[in-house]
């Protein structure tokens, strides 16, 4: 019994520990098929990372250097404005990606006009500013790691992902 009680504190230690660890200020940005954990037996919770992409999208994509929103990408930056209207203490983090081409400074600051052009529709639309922070990634983030062009197309984008919901 002794070695069954230290055999379980040594498990319950582990699990606590691995619990606690931390991975940093990175944000995953994978598409959603892989990140759907947030739903339950009607579809996603409401107000989770899942509801979001379910309900108004996450990724806005961009032409090759460009910055310049494309009426599709408003459209969906009207659906997450609308979406973040309805939970008004979740915090969003908007991640600006280029493809590969490119010099990795110059997709770096692409990347950061990319994510900034998102965020400043969101905040034309109502969303306040200081609930949006903005990161840029460049081309270290790829969605698609070819060298294609269909993926380029894909890792061009602005991906916006929930910080905190204020819970």
């Amino acid at each position: 019994m002794n070695k069954f009680l230290k055999v379980a504190g040594i498990f319950a230690s582990l699990a606590l520990i691995s619990a606690c660890a931390s991975t940093g200020p990175d944000v995953d940005t994978t598409d959603s098929a892989d990140t759907m954990v947030d739903t339950g037996p009607s579809g996603p919770v409401p107000g989770t990372q899942a509801d979001l992409e379910q309900s108004a999208g996450h990724r806005v994509f961009f032409a090759f250097d460009q910055y310049t929103l494309t009426p599709e990408a408003q459209s969906t930056l009207a659906k997450q404005a609308a979406w973040l209207k309805e939970y008004p203490e979740t915090r969003i983090l908007v991640a600006g990606n280029c493809d590969e081409r490119g010099t990795r400074e110059y997709n770096l600051a692409l990347g950061a006009r990319r994510a900034e052009a998102a965020k400043s529709y969101l905040v034309s639309l109502g969303v306040d500013a200081a609930r949006i922070t903005t990161v840029s990634y460049g081309k270290e983030r790829p969605i698609d790691p070819r060298s294609t062009e269909a993926a380029w197309s894909l890792n061009r984008n602005a991906t916006t992902t929930i910080t905190s919901t204020g819970a």
